[in-house]
């Protein structure tokens, strides 16, 4: 008890002035540091192990009986197409000779459209898939702080957005600064604040027009068919004019896909009554209800518009909210329910003193 308390120093443990000891061991070793090696190795947990073995992964099979009955059908139709598709240019050849060249140069319109139609969907679905591998990717690194990983993923964006001409200076400005930046995580945020703010504005404006229109709509329109009808048109239009807004440009299938994923999306985060306190923003909009049937549903409607195109931001933007605030449904509110000011002072006003 009187011998003096060592200061604490760092040091490797693999040193080759380091000794490992037994517990209880009483041997010193003088010019050596002793570190005493645990009583104990720890010991797997059976029940985590249980838990991993069962969250483990099944092996997938190596035949998918769906997709060789999708082969098999989708043989069956092309066969018939294409004897369809033969026997009527022969039978166009043996009226006229004219007729089967007309067949012919219309099957190989066709075919050529069909090769032009085909190319326009792989690109949207890679660029889909780029933007959603930027966002994981994006969210990885931010996680890990990792600065190798930050400097690729944000030429990856620059290089989404080279051909666009309302961010050129937002990405001379990223270059810029980009070299000042030691931490991968700052350089991340940076890359948000300056690629994905002008984008974030402009999304924002088409989510509240959006919002508005089927509201105006819903509110003066005579038929409950018409509402359906307009509010299903506006909404995919929004999805679709976002996810072109920031590059991703989804061709019908591509499209078809990211309506799926962004319906689950809202399945996932709560629905679209119960996320961003709208439930609580639907009951605000009891004193609309109580004036007109049509203005409370037309409120309703834009709500719903707006809460579907947030949800859409989550899934075309190709970074995570980190250093940018997520817009919320509450903010949007006030934009939403505030009548559209006069464009100058009404005839009757009095002159300004």
């Amino acid at each position: 008890m009187t011998e003096r308390p060592r200061r604490p120093r760092a040091f490797r443990i693999d040193g080759s002035d380091v000794v490992i000891a037994e517990p209880g061991s009483d041997h010193a070793h003088p010019g050596a540091r002793t570190v005493v090696r645990p009583a104990a190795e720890p010991q797997p947990d059976p029940a985590g192990a249980a838990l991993a073995a069962v969250a483990e992964p099944t092996r997938r099979r190596l035949i998918s009986w769906r997709g060789v009955l999708a082969a098999g059908v989708g043989g069956l139709v092309s066969l018939a197409l294409g004897l369809a598709v033969d026997r009527l240019i022969s039978e166009a050849w043996a009226r006229a000779e004219w007729l089967g060249w007309v067949g012919v140069a219309c099957l190989a319109l066709a075919l050529l459209a069909l090769l032009a139609i085909v190319v326009r969907e792989v690109g949207g679905l890679r660029r889909l898939a780029r933007v959603e591998h930027l966002r994981l990717a994006v969210a990885a690194a931010h996680l890990s702080d990792d600065r190798r990983a930050a400097p690729p993923l944000i030429a990856d964006l620059a290089a989404l957005y080279a051909d666009r001409p309302d961010l050129a200076r937002a990405r001379a400005a990223l270059a810029g600064h980009a070299a000042e930046v030691i931490d991968g995580r700052d350089l991340l945020a940076l890359a948000e604040r300056e690629l994905m703010s002008p984008l974030d504005a402009a999304a924002r404006i088409l989510v509240l027009e959006a919002g508005k229109r089927v509201s105006v709509v819903t509110a003066i329109s005579p038929r409950a068919i018409v509402d359906i009808a307009y509010v299903a048109w506006e909404n995919l239009r929004l999805m679709r004019r976002l996810a072109e807004l920031y590059g991703g440009r989804p061709g019908t299938l591509g499209f078809l896909s990211l309506v799926g994923r962004i319906f689950t999306h809202l399945g996932v985060t709560g629905g679209m009554a119960l996320g961003d306190t709208l439930v609580q923003q639907l009951v605000g909009q009891g004193l609309a209800a109580r004036l007109s049937a049509r203005l409370g549903e037309g409120v309703v409607n834009g709500l719903l518009t707006a809460r579907l195109g947030l949800a859409a931001l989550d899934l075309v933007r190709p970074m995570p909210w980190t250093a940018l605030p997520r817009p919320s449904l509450g903010d949007m509110m006030g934009e939403l329910t505030r009548p559209t000011a006069p464009l100058g002072p009404r005839p009757d006003a009095a002159p300004p003193t």
